[in-house]
């Protein structure tokens, strides 16, 4: 980042936190020889510099990542360079003309060729401008998971895998100020970007990245009985639910994203046998509709089947003709105008209306809680 004052994806999320120039936090490794290292991975870089907070007027300044919205489903992720420029079939947007604008501001092109909207990122918003490394989870699935998780500040959860981070950032803000988020990623280069990804966007305070093959060695010893909720997106979920279980406190809940039923089926039989209930498989499938302005007939006990073309068109020249008339013109009109259509007017209003395109398939949300363990010492002390 270049100039003063770093503005980060933490300052979204209720928490005013800014990162050093230059800072960056290793990924943790099992291969590590340092076991007995912090849990979470903590160094230096990882304290936020104690920096005046900003109100929710702030504006943009060097360094910064800003989502850059062109329209529907055409937003941009750009950090703001002293030397920047933004390309669009808008225009040449230079960076150095952004600053000092609040977020949310329209911003021109050279030659008022067209216009673009500066947005600061949220969680929501970067689900649709990350780098993708994997198969993302989307808002819907991901606004359900932070539900049936009962996800709040102050929640320790686990996550595998990280895969491109886009749940990850959700479940940092649901947690924060006081929680924490441990996510693993078996694949070396994907847990790398996604920690760098998570210093950079000032977040390494409430998240740890790890590489670490979770199906083959479970997640980490020293996380038992420490964690309110996990979430895992594996080829073979049912492997890893017995370390699940010692992980999660009574009364946690497990989520598990798998895209076959028959990894649900295995899975559910692993949950079952580990103690879990309340066990239930969702499919989410969202309807999005479109909301716009349309002309529809307001005297609906004409015989006209529709609102045709001509039918506009005669009634435009009809309607032009009265007003000739009336206005004492060369009367050619048709008098009061009480022909065919005559005083019904299309009058634009809005509408939402559901989109005409199949809903395709994402996966299965399998959701169980750890059923509390009551013993017989435990019901005499009762």
């Amino acid at each position: 980042a270049t100039g003063g004052g770093h503005r980060t994806m933490a300052t979204r999320i209720g928490h005013l936190l800014h990162r050093a120039p230059g800072a960056s936090t290793p990924v943790p490794d099992d291969d590590d020889d340092d076991d007995d290292a912090n849990p979470r991975g903590a160094t230096n870089a990882d304290a936020a510099p104690s920096t005046p907070p900003h109100d929710a007027g702030r504006t943009v300044q060097l360094g910064d990542l800003v989502v850059v919205y062109e329209g529907f489903n055409r937003q941009k992720a750009v950090t703001v360079t002293e030397k920047g420029c933004y390309q669009n079939r808008y225009g040449n947007f230079h960076h150095r003309e952004w600053v000092g604008k609040p977020y949310g501001s329209k911003v021109y092109g050279r030659g008022d060729a067209g216009f673009v909207w500066l947005l600061a990122p949220t969680p929501e918003l970067w689900t649709k401008v990350l780098p993708h490394r994997t198969q993302i989870l989307y808002l819907p699935d991901i606004s359900l998971v932070c539900h049936a998780l009962e996800l709040k500040p102050g929640s320790v959860v686990l996550e595998s895998g990280t895969g491109s981070g886009s749940l990850t950032h959700s479940l940092i803000r649901a947690v924060a100020p006081t929680g924490h988020v441990y996510t693993f990623e078996f694949n070396r280069v994907r847990a790398e970007a996604a920690s760098a990804e998570i210093v950079d966007h000032g977040l390494a305070k409430f998240c740890t990245v790890t590489h670490r093959d979770i199906e083959a060695l479970g997640f980490p010893s020293e996380l038992e009985d420490r964690c309110d909720a996990a979430f895992l997106d594996l080829p073979g979920p049912w492997k890893c639910i017995p370390s699940v279980a010692k992980c999660l406190r009574p009364d946690g809940v497990v989520c598990s994203f798998s895209p076959c039923i028959e990894q649900v089926q295995r899975c559910c039989e692993a949950l079952e046998a580990e103690g879990f209930g309340d066990c239930q498989t969702v499919e989410l499938l969202g309807r999005e509709y479109d909301v716009e302005a349309r002309e529809l007939q307001r005297d609906l006990s004409t015989t006209q089947p529709k609102l045709s073309s001509r039918w506009k068109r005669e009634a435009k020249e009809k309607a032009r003709r009265k007003r000739k008339h009336v206005d004492g013109g060369d009367g050619d009109g048709d008098g009061d105008g009480d022909g065919d259509g005559a005083g019904v007017e299309p009058k634009p209003v809005v509408i939402a209306h559901p989109r005409q395109e199949a809903q395709h398939h994402t996966g299965y949300l399998t959701f169980a809680r750890l059923s509390p363990v009551v013993t017989r010492e435990a019901i005499d002390a009762a």
